[in-house]
């Protein structure tokens, strides 16, 4: 007959999880504290050891903190790394055991189960857990029971092993309403709550409470769940002989894009950024980076890609391992099925092309932006990080056009508010042929701009008989003529 194991539940609570990893970073000698904007006051979010002995604490506004310690050491909190952090000590944690979950944003929860043994019982488990997060310099507090809700009182009410009946009712993982309605009512540990009847505590409190306690007390159970691990986007391929020549490269690159794409396209994702390690037979490697305008998961558009890269490898005495991996990936959505043929994005292809050789930043587009001003009615994005503009303001249409070249204000020679009938320019003699307009802006008076400070301006656009398309402005205010664009 076989006979199973009995549940054991440790719970590895990390009270100081988001300051010992900033100090991990960069250590601090002395008081310090993490912040975080909470309802636009800056409030203490972790800190370390020092900062509690002077009666520092979670939550508290960090304007008082400082009063209290002018020396505290801040920086802002990240709690998106801290999370990263905390999936890292996820997987670190499973060289105890395969069960490993995240227990909210500081703790871990394993099921030992079966495995004490492998670390001489479960004080050596313990001790082992405790002397490792020692060295790593992180804090960290011990529970170890039958069942989850245990295991997790155990931890964060100072006891590693034992009974939870005289623990307060906290230890639950109640509501803090609920905690504060209990101890009115004279119910302040857990074993004063077990011996109370059941039924007036589910009509008071609901069916919440209950399962809580049933949870800790073994009556009711609580699964631990492991965070699946994220898909790894990495192929690789091992040759038997060297290779060094360009096409046996390109064709060994075609096997491992068939591979990956095969994993994205599992996965509904694309990939952004691809790295190419290539490992000569004297152990040395070279990479070869290729970073893409957009999400991609066709092996045919990525293949010619990477021919500028691997054409300047040099394979020495030959090429034994690659490596192919997608270090930046994002959504993609599926393709709907129909009749239509799928056409290649022929524009963010030529961006790549075109980033490959000067860098995906310096291949920019032209995107509107809200505003009348001309100098601040677009803005210069990334194209490769962008979408083309589907739309531009309607100041910008045909109606009120704008010129195809803009530069700054050039004061000419002129006189009243009407148009010059001659003006010199850029020391060419210009005659207006025909003048339209004018269209008055006036200047957006909420923000700093120097070069609008005169005040408001009535624009012209002036045909010359020269031939030049001038657009010209007037400033009523301060009396003078500009120059400021050009029509094609």
């Amino acid at each position: 007959m076989f006979v199973g194991h009995k549940k054991r539940i440790v719970c590895m609570w990390f009270p100081r999880l988001a300051s010992d990893r900033a100090l991990k970073v960069r250590p601090v000698d002395g008081p310090f504290a993490l912040t975080l904007s909470q309802h636009n006051t800056d409030r203490i979010y972790c800190l370390n050891h020092q900062a509690e002995a002077l009666g520092l604490h979670r939550g508290m506004s960090f304007a008082d903190a400082r009063a209290f310690c002018p020396s505290l050491i801040s920086q802002p909190a990240r709690p998106d790394l801290d999370a990263r952090f905390l999936t890292a000590l996820r997987r670190w944690a499973t060289r105890y055991c395969p069960w490993v979950g995240v227990d909210g944003e500081d703790g871990l929860v394993l099921d030992i189960s079966g495995s004490a043994h492998l670390f001489g019982g479960e004080a050596g488990l313990l001790e082992d857990m405790r002397a490792r997060a020692e060295r790593a310099r992180m804090g960290v507090r011990l529970g170890l029971a039958e069942t989850r809700g245990a295991a997790w009182a155990l931890a964060h009410y100072g006891q590693t092993t034992g009974e939870i009946n005289g623990l307060p009712v906290a230890a639950l993982r109640l509501e803090p309403t609920t905690i504060t309605a209990l101890q009115r009512l004279g119910l302040r540990s857990i074993g004063d709550l077990a011996v109370t009847a059941r039924a007036p505590l589910a009509r008071r409190f609901g069916a919440g409470l209950l399962h809580r306690l049933d949870q800790a007390m073994g009556r009711m159970p609580e699964p631990i769940n492991p965070d699946p691990e994220p898909p790894h986007y990495a192929v690789r391929l091992t040759f038997p002989e060297p290779i060094g020549i360009l096409s046996d490269v390109m064709a060994a690159i075609a096997r491992l894009l068939a591979a990956l794409c095969a994993k994205l396209h599992d996965q509904d994702a694309g990939a952004r950024k691809l790295v190419l390690t290539l490992r000569r037979v004297d152990r040395g490697s070279q990479q070869v980076e290729l970073r893409l305008a957009s999400a991609m998961r066709d092996p045919a558009r990525i293949l010619p890609l990477f021919d500028r890269g691997v054409a300047e490898v040099d394979a020495g005495f030959g090429i034994d391992v690659m490596r192919l991996e997608a270090v930046i990936v994002e959504p993609m959505l599926a393709c709907q099925i129909g009749t239509q043929t799928h056409q290649p994005d022929r524009l963010n292809d030529l961006i790549t092309r075109i980033g490959t050789r000067i860098e995906l930043e310096n291949v920019q587009r032209f995107l509107p932006a809200d505003s009348h001003i001309p100098e601040r009615s677009f803005t210069i994005a990334c194209a490769a990080f962008s979408d083309p503009a589907q739309d531009w303001p309607g100041h910008l249409i045909s109606h009120r056009p704008r010129p195809i070249r803009l530069f700054g204000p050039e004061p000419i020679t002129a006189q009243g508010p009407q148009p010059p009938q001659r003006f010199r320019w850029r020391r060419m003699l210009m005659t207006t042929g025909r003048a339209t307009g004018p269209e008055r802006i006036a200047p957006e008076w909420w923000l700093q701009d120097d070069t609008w400070r005169s005040g408001l301006r009535d624009y012209w656009k002036i045909d010359t008989r020269e031939g030049r398309r001038l657009w010209l402005f007037y400033t009523p205010q301060n009396p003078g003529w500009f120059v400021h664009g050009e029509f094609a």
